[in-house]
């Protein structure tokens, strides 16, 4: 099922929710199309480029999925958005990962291809990237934790103002505000560091 103007709307998801939480496996499928590329895209924008050893983001969004169709049977709705039962799994998983991560004490060591997989691999372009995103990364840090998720949602999942709303539990006007702030304070911090 399309999603009208490519946005996941309250309208669109409540009755495949139902349906999927009593167990219709085409509303089950046709839910996980709708949410998949989102999970996808904010667990990607999350974890980032960072080396998590043997966790990439695509396995943090499958997980995801599972999570919320585990979840589903038990969801009621209590008039608020699933975007935000979806949004607070996937921070989570995430999460999770990190502190995976953070207890593995293995250091593996890669083996080098004979060429490179793929034109542009070379390891300046490879180095430059991982400096680009560590700085991002930094500054990005550096905001309240609700900038970082409005950004994130905003920016690297491609959500609406209204569809970010739902999904972190505030007003569309709130995450407009926040996300003006946030982007101004980045500016600033990029200005005075010569980024």
């Amino acid at each position: 099922m399309p999603r009208p103007g490519g946005r996941l709307t309250k309208e669109d998801l409540d009755p495949l929710v139902k349906d999927a939480g009593e167990g219709n496996p085409a509303a089950i499928h046709s839910l996980l199309q709708m949410i998949e590329p989102v999970v996808v895209r904010y667990c990607r924008a999350r974890m980032g480029g960072r080396d998590l050893s043997y966790l990439s983001a695509d396995d943090v969004a499958q997980e995801v999925c599972l999570a919320v169709l585990k979840a589903l049977p038990d969801y009621q709705d209590r008039g608020g958005s699933f975007l935000y039962l979806v949004h607070a799994i996937a921070a989570n998983k995430v999460a999770d990962a990190y502190r995976a991560v953070a207890r593995d004490r293995s250091e593996p060591v890669p083996e080098l291809p004979e060429r490179p997989l793929v034109a542009g691999n070379e390891p300046e372009s490879h180095a430059l990237h991982l400096d680009l995103g560590a700085r991002l990364g930094r500054l990005l840090a550096s905001l309240p934790r609700v900038q970082q998720e409005i950004l994130t949602l905003r920016i690297a999942v491609g959500f609406s103002a209204t569809e970010t709303a739902e999904a972190l539990g505030i007003s569309a006007g709130n995450v407009r505000v926040t996300q003006h702030r946030a982007l101004t304070r980045l500016r600033g911090m990029i200005r005075d560091e010569e980024f």
